[in-house]
């Protein structure tokens, strides 16, 4: 059985066992579930991630220094702050790692509903009428235009809420940021608007799941980040008493 039939076949069952409570929109109810599914077995790297992301915080002046004191010599800077990171046994990429491991499955999802290899009847299923192996026109008025604008808002709604938290950590990090390293600070946090893009080309399933997991992205970066800052401000209390 090939990867798009087993995604198919699993999709199913769950649309079977979702049908009485959510009716012709099991399907859909059977994707978010899916994408829930597959983000909590996610969640480990993500924790990983959070305490990756603090302890390169705390690197925060070493970086600075290093980057004042190489400026003129990218490649020495660049060999500098691997020996840092390594002494340091941070990771710089850690923080990728749950969004990589998600594209395997993005692509799954996409190419099922868009050829239909391994759908079987699931092209036929709808969400409040508009069907998941359909694409958005570019009208918000027709029949399917409420479907798509609560997808849209919910994707713009978490896509500002993270632009907003991703522009005020770059702010506290500006002193590390200097040359390149500023600039990507600018630009990285408008890629959370990237989703919206990509949700408006491909099939209502594919989007229901990039909707599913950045909302579950932003609630578990919020959650982690204050459980990191809670252990952060114990352990410097156990460390001063």
């Amino acid at each position: 059985m090939s990867v798009f039939a087993a995604l198919g076949t699993l999709l199913t069952r769950l649309a079977d066992c979702l049908a009485p409570l959510f009716g012709a929109s099991a399907t859909a109810a059977a994707i978010v579930l899916f994408t829930l599914c597959v983000r909590a077995a996610l969640h480990p790297l993500a924790r990983a991630a959070a305490r990756g992301e603090k302890a390169r915080a705390a690197l925060a002046p070493k970086m600075a220094e290093l980057n004042r004191r190489h400026k003129r010599d990218p490649e020495r800077l660049r060999r500098a702050m691997a020996e840092l990171y390594e002494k340091e046994l941070v990771s710089p990429v850690a923080g990728c790692l749950p969004m990589l491991l998600q594209l395997p499955v993005f692509f799954v999802m996409y190419h099922v509903f868009s050829t239909g290899s391994g759908a079987g009847d699931l092209l036929d299923h709808t969400l409040a009428g508009a069907p998941l192996g359909g694409r958005w026109g570019g009208d918000l008025t027709g029949p399917h235009g409420p479907v798509y604008l609560a997808l849209f808002a919910l994707i713009a709604a978490v896509a500002t809420w993270t632009y907003l938290r991703a522009r005020k950590a770059a702010a506290d990090a500006r002193p590390v940021g200097a040359g390149m390293a500023a600039g990507a600070a600018k630009v990285l946090p408008l890629l959370s608007f990237g989703t919206l893009v990509t949700a408006a080309v491909v099939p209502l399933a594919a989007g229901l799941y990039l909707a599913t997991s950045t909302t579950w992205t932003a609630v578990e970066r919020a959650l982690l980040h204050r459980t990191v800052r809670v252990e952060g401000a114990k352990g410097g209390a156990r460390s001063s008493g």
